[in-house]
Parts: C-alpha cells; sequence; structure tokens
C-alpha cells in the first residue's frame, strides 16, 4: 500500500479501490496512469474525440489532490499544449465540476469523463483562453483551424487499435486469393498445346477434373469443351481429332471398294 504524507490513510485506501477500477475498466478514450509511490497527482492521456479538432490526438492531464481531498475538489492542469477556451496557457482547466459543482461524492471517473466532454463541447463563456473563447464565438472555422494546428504539432500519436475480427477478415481474404489462385492452374501433361484455359463455374480447370477421376485423364468431351473455350477466346488451338479422322477412314474405304468394283469388271469382260 502506497503512503503519502498529504493524503489521510482512509483516502488513499478509497482511492487505491478507485485507481484499479479504472486500470481494468478505463473510461471511453481515456487512460490512468497509476503511481504507487503518490497518489497524490493523478496521470491521464485523454483521446481526442472524434469529429472535434483534437480528433487523433492524445492529450496529457494530471489531477492534484489536496489533503483535504474528498471534501475539497483536486486542480486540473493539460501537460500538454492545446488550443482551447477552457484551458489556460499554463493548462489550467476551467470546469464548473472542479470549482462551484464539485460534490465529495464524484469520484475520479466522473472527473476525467468531464474533461473529455469539454473538448466535444467547450464553454467560451467562462474562457481562460480569451483568443480561442472569441474566436469559437465568432468565427468555427478559424477556431477549429487553430485547434487543429496545435494538435498536429504537440499532441502525442494515439496507438494503433485492431478492430475486432481484422485478423480472422484479413485471414480469409488471403484465403480467396491462395483459392483463386490454384484454380488458374493449368495441368501442361492434359492442355491441348496452345489453348487457352478460362475456369469458369461451367468449365472447370484441368486440374480440379484430373482430381476427381483419381489422376486419370479428363474425358474426351470435357477435353473438346476446354479447347473450344481457348479457340473461341482468340487462341489458336488444334482441331478435335475424332471427326477429321473419322471423315478421312470413310474416304479410304469407299476408294479401296471401288477398285474392288472396277477389278472385278476387267475380269468379267475378260470372260
Amino acid at each position: 500500500m502506497a503512503t503519502n504524507e498529504n493524503l489521510p490513510p482512509n483516502v488513499i485506501k478509497q482511492l487505491a479501490r478507485e485507481l484499479k477500477n479504472l486500470d481494468e475498466t478505463p473510461p471511453e478514450g481515456i487512460k490512468v496512469g497509476v503511481n504507487d509511490d503518490d497518489f497524490s497527482t493523478i496521470y491521464a492521456d485523454i483521446e481526442g474525440p472524434a469529429g472535434t479538432p483534437y480528433e487523433n490526438g492524445v492529450f496529457r492531464m494530471k489531477l492534484i489532490l489536496s489533503r483535504d481531498f474528498p471534501h475539497s475538489p483536486p486542480k486540473g492542469y493539460f501537460l500538454t499544449k492545446i488550443f482551447h477556451p477552457n484551458i489556460a496557457s499554463n493548462g489550467e482547466i476551467c470546469v464548473n465540476t472542479l470549482k462551484r459543482d464539485w460534490n465529495p461524492s464524484l469520484g475520479l471517473r466522473h472527473v476525467l469523463i468531464v474533461v473529455r466532454c469539454l473538448l466535444i463541447e467547450p464553454f467560451p463563456e467562462s474562457a481562460l483562453n480569451e483568443q480561442a473563447g472569441k474566436m469559437l464565438l465568432e468565427n468555427y472555422e478559424e477556431y477549429a483551424r487553430h485547434a487543429r494546428l496545435y494538435t498536429g504539432i504537440h499532441a502525442l500519436k494515439p496507438k494503433p487499435k485492431f478492430k475486432s475480427g481484422a485478423i480472422s477478415e484479413s485471414t480469409a481474404a488471403l484465403n480467396v486469393e491462395q483459392t483463386n489462385t490454384s484454380v488458374c492452374i493449368v495441368d501442361t501433361k492434359t492442355a491441348v498445346s496452345g489453348a487457352v484455359v478460362q475456369p469458369t463455374p461451367l468449365a472447370p480447370s484441368l486440374n480440379t477434373m484430373k482430381g476427381a477421376s483419381g489422376g486419370q485423364e479428363p474425358p474426351t468431351t470435357a477435353l473438346n469443351s476446354v479447347v473450344e473455350i481457348g479457340v473461341s477466346s482468340g487462341s489458336t488451338a488444334a482441331a478435335p481429332p475424332t471427326a477429321a479422322t473419322n471423315k478421312k477412314e470413310s474416304g479410304l474405304v469407299k476408294a479401296q471398294d471401288k477398285k474392288k468394283i472396277d477389278a472385278r469388271k476387267k475380269s468379267l469382260k475378260r470372260l
């Protein structure tokens, strides 16, 4: 247990419980730094809320607790330079929760959430930075430009976050790419020379057909369909040999029959 002369033992015990809770379940966009040797100063990193000029920046702040805490409010300071109506040039924070609206029942979690909300909705009426307050009331675009400039120069950069399911989604995408690549591979032993095979749902690749037949050559009809695909895409491919061969063989048979008939006619004339 940490000890600190500025804080009573009962307050230290209360803060220890609250800091442990903040560390285990931090508020959105807020991370608290715990110093076990000194509970009188609480550090926190606040992420700039989305849609504000402080987006994509992390701002470090501290809360200083007095000896009579929680009866008196802590004092808040931004350690990161920021352009904001309610934050002075020395980093002091002006918010009602830390002043007239303070209640001993309010914990550190409530204070930190209020400070982050101040980045979403400033109160120019009670400005510590008069230039920022006046600019916010008269020309918001100019105010936002100044605030973004300060954020880009002085704010810390947020750590990258991994969305839920991002790893599994990227793995699935990689598997899809590998599957598409394997479908496009052509078996050079069974493909017709010069044919360009375009794998489609209606005409699977030769590898797919060969795998389905247990390593045997694909049937003639499947091979003809692959050749037709290659010819239709503008490639030069050998014509299916079946029809041409049958036609040639039929012509040879007819020529042989004619020779036999002529020989028989000649023998009859001799008789």
